[in-house]
């Protein structure tokens, strides 16, 4: 079992220490900070409607929608690069960067094309993935997630045939376990 897959499954099994207030938004415990940092990338299924990537980069924690807002691509398979001094994810299919902190798309644009040798500059797309607010208490690692009611495009990917489930597991032998198992209804990616 991966290091990756050891922290998703303690995230999903481990209970949540209570931090609800009913005023403050809601807090969905993740994980512990060390099995995160271990794993580097973790994701869950919070609320019971987002798909959350949470990645330990830098001494940094940050949490976006798993799946890429361009085709679906998971995000937790990318690589992190910078681009113009801004950290970003790049999507594995296609390729698409998005800022981590911010959730921007970055493209890189052409200053003038008649002229040569072409020079070539980084802009922003606008936020095009949701990401949300990583707060640690404790060691422990939750997600507040973000209720903007502005569509963002990465939304389009938070439904049910995308959608990793948990399952309950009862081992006749032992106590009851949560284990994290990825299911995908529609396997093929979309280009």
């Amino acid at each position: 079992m991966s290091s990756e897959e050891e922290a998703s499954q303690s995230s999903t099994s481990s209970s949540s220490p209570p931090l609800s207030s009913s005023s403050a938004p809601a807090l969905h415990f993740i994980g512990k900070k060390e099995n995160i940092v271990r794993a580097g990338r973790v994701t869950k299924l919070v609320n019971g409607c987002r798909d959350v990537l949470v990645l330990y980069h830098q001494d940094q924690l940050y949490a976006m929608d798993k799946r890429c807002y361009h085709s679906g691509g998971e995000l937790q398979n990318g690589d992190i690069e910078e681009f113009n001094g801004r950290l970003c994810i790049v999507c594995p299919w296609h390729k698409y960067k998005i800022t981590l902190a911010e959730g921007e798309g970055l493209y890189q644009a052409v200053e003038n094309p008649t002229v040569k040798p072409i020079k070539t500059y980084w802009c922003s797309k606008g936020v095009k993935q949701r990401v949300h607010k990583v707060t640690e208490v404790g060691g422990n690692i939750y997600v507040t997630l973000n209720d903007s009611s502005e569509p963002i495009e990465s939304d389009v990917y938070q439904v049910e045939k995308y959608r990793t489930v948990s399952l309950n597991v009862q081992n006749p032998n032992t106590r009851n376990q949560n284990i994290l198992m990825n299911m995908v209804t529609d396997k093929t990616k979309i280009p």
